[in-house]
């Protein structure tokens, strides 16, 4: 082989591990990236499973509240129910004059 030649393949065998090592480069770099999309994906998963928690136990939290105040709410209807029905046993007239005038005022109010 001549100098020509063997610069010639010099170069090309330079060329070859240059390439060899930009494509080991190249799949390095894609597992690294392949790696950290994992690392982000499970993050993101975690997160969302905690507030998913969270939103769970808050509405559970918000729905015995209502629950319970709805019963609370009830029970006091109720109260006043019966205490009106006593107060007009106990009391007839007052109780019918009362209630015609609680009429008389929200006629007044809803005619105008």
């Amino acid at each position: 082989m001549n100098e020509t030649e063997a610069m010639n393949q010099e170069s090309a065998n330079k060329f070859e591990a240059g390439k060899a090592h930009a494509k080991q480069a190249a799949e390095e770099l894609r597992a690294a990236a392949e790696e950290k999309a994992a690392e982000l994906r499970s993050a993101a998963e975690s997160k969302a499973s905690e507030f998913r928690t969270t939103a769970e136990s808050k509405a559970a939290e918000y729905r015995t509240k209502a629950q319970e105040t709805y019963e609370q709410a009830r029970v006091r209807a109720r109260s006043l129910q019966e205490e009106g029905e006593a107060y007009v046993r106990e009391k007839p007239l007052q109780g019918v004059l009362t209630a015609l005038g609680v009429g008389f005022v929200l006629g007044l109010l809803f005619r105008r």
